[in-house]
């Protein structure tokens, strides 16, 4: 790695320094809580997987450059200057030990958000070069493809088709001043198909108008993963200006944490300005349907069933309540986990870590949080809103030989659909 992308690495990280963070540096108490909370750390109990100590390139760039004790440090020659080596070493424990789930934030007795500060450190890792190939190649893919794994529209048009056929039910394109714009992830379109049915039943159900873009489909901000405000700005730019295009009057972001995240949380402040719709994720869309009414729901599920909360959906964005009250709906037997809601442990493969092939041992380690709560339930069902959590949740499952199903929230809700028609022919026959 050359001098000057070492240089442009330490100048970004010096940029990201702001007040938070100033602060946050100032008030660690080393108490080491954050370990604790993360489950990279405490099911691979070594000092370095310790979330804060993740953060020292950081730490030593604004001790060096804002405090008094460092810059004297600097002028004596004791200091521990940033180095190329040191940076190369870090990418392994800022991009496969951490997924931002925030749990180690939310656990800090101080109030220190070190989501926010990974996420700041990630800019100058980006600046420097020192990135997994994976979040590379997922990152250049949706910048010139659309799509982080390279999903096309005519792959989603092809599933249109199909969905189309076996429902006849009619998957509009580009309908312009639709209620709903409905955004997808890849791993929606590849590895869940059954979603778009889901949804586009439950909303078509509703009477409500909705849309899909030919012009941007995809929600998944790859920017957000690797740390690239321009990255995230650009892909986020695509969504808003589909949808305002459309004059759409809310965007539903998917099954997908980070797609929520980037859309509902970070993308007003990435373009500078706010938006003329709404931003919702479809958990929200579906209980403000069951308040409105519109969601009625026929049956219960007697499985024994809980929820694995998705951490950027519930932790990081607050939508606690609405999942809860959709199971309600259609599961008698609803169980929670010891940690649940705002405290529940990651799967393992947030924050671009399920990108990232040379994370693959770690994360399935980290797992075993995930596998402990679930051995003490003896659960029948496992329930997520999470495209991305759902995979790994399957793949961890797999690998430690849990016969155990995982199923999407919103399709478990449109098995459990009374649709209209259904509900018109009772009324007549009262």
């Amino acid at each position: 790695m050359s001098e000057l992308s070492l240089e442009r690495g330490i100048n970004t990280l010096k940029a990201q320094i702001d007040a938070p963070i100033a602060s946050f540096f100032s008030s660690c108490v080393s108490c080491g809580m954050c370990a604790s909370a993360c489950s990279f750390y405490t099911e691979n109990p070594e000092p370095r997987y310790t979330p804060i100590y993740k953060l020292e390139p950081m730490r030593r760039v604004w001790e060096q450059n804002f405090t008094l004790l460092g810059k004297l440090k600097v002028k004596l020659g004791i200091a521990k200057p940033v180095t190329d080596e040191m940076l190369s070493q870090w990418q392994e424990l800022v991009y496969n030990t951490c997924s931002l789930c925030g749990r180690c934030s939310l656990i800090c007795p101080v109030g220190n958000d070190i989501t926010y500060m990974i996420r700041k450190l990630r800019e100058g890792m980006v600046a420097s070069g020192h990135v997994p190939e994976g979040l590379v190649g997922a990152s250049t893919r949706a910048v010139k493809i659309g799509s982080p794994m390279g999903i096309k529209l005519p792959a989603l048009q092809a599933q249109v088709k199909h969905i189309e056929k076996a429902t006849n039910m009619q998957v509009p394109f580009d309908l312009e001043g639709a209620e709903y714009l409905l955004m997808l992830s890849s791993m929606e379109i590849m590895n869940y198909p059954e979603y778009l049915e889901a949804v586009g039943k439950i909303l078509t159900n509703a009477g409500k108008t909705w849309t899909l873009s030919s012009e941007c489909f995809e929600a998944t901000n790859s920017g957000i993963q690797i740390g690239s405000s321009d990255i995230a700005k650009e892909l986020v730019s695509r969504v808003v200006n589909a949808a305002e295009k459309l004059k759409v009057k809310t965007v539903i972001s998917p099954e997908c944490g980070h797609a929520y995240t980037a859309l509902r949380w970070e993308g007003p402040n990435l373009i500078g300005r706010p938006y003329s719709f709404a931003a919702k994720h479809i958990v929200e869309v579906l209980d403000e349907l069951r308040e409105q009414g519109l969601l009625p729901t026929e049956g219960m599920e007697d499985a024994k069933l809980t929820f694995h909360d998705p951490c950027q959906l519930v932790r990081r964005g607050g939508v606690v309540q609405q999942p809860r009250n959709l199971l309600k709906l259609v599961a008698s037997n609803f169980v929670e986990m010891t940690d649940h809601g705002t405290l529940n442990w990651c799967c393992g493969a947030g924050g671009g870590v399920s990108a990232n092939e040379d994370a693959n041992e770690v994360k399935m380690k980290a797992f075993q949080r995930k596998k402990k709560q679930l051995d003490e339930l003896k659960v029948d069902t496992l329930v997520t809103a999470c495209a991305n959590c759902r995979i790994q949740l399957e793949e961890g499952l797999e690998e430690n030989q849990m016969d155990l199903p995982v199923v999407g929230l919103t399709e478990l809700i449109a098995e459990h659909l009374v649709e209209r028609n259904t509900i018109n022919e009772e009324s007549r026959h009262d």
